[in-house]
């Protein structure tokens, strides 16, 4: 269950589960939008997640993704590139939030999986 905001609305839950030297693994719940999405590019940015260089975004549990959202997932990606590394999206289960994948192609921009377990560590 997700925490809700004042608003009602499902704020963002974000979880390091497992970091190395070389592999991160971030799980999102709820929404990633404009005001949840500073706090992921906080955590991604962050010195525990960003030591890694191959980064894998677990959104199983993301219910909806905005511009903003995109945009953290997108500098995730263009970061690690930078350095040699790299970012794998797990994908989400709604429809909704997958449909954003679909009609702006970054289900073809990211290489995207259905669980961490087919992520090679």
């Amino acid at each position: 269950m997700h925490s809700a905001d004042s608003t009602g609305r499902s704020a963002l839950r974000i979880d390091v589960v497992y970091v190395d030297a070389v592999y991160a693994l971030v799980a999102l719940a709820g929404r990633l939008d404009a005001v949840e999405a500073p706090r992921a590019r906080q955590v991604f940015d962050g010195p525990q997640v960003s030591a890694a260089s191959r980064l894998t975004i677990d959104l199983t549990d993301v219910e909806f993704v905005d511009s903003a959202g995109l945009a953290v997932l997108a500098r995730a990606r263009r970061d690690r590139g930078l350095t040699g590394g790299s970012v794998t999206l797990i994908r989400p289960r709604s429809d909704d939030a997958m449909r954003v994948f679909r009609l702006t192609q970054f289900d073809q921009i990211f290489v995207m999986r259905d669980s961490a377990e087919e992520e090679d560590r």
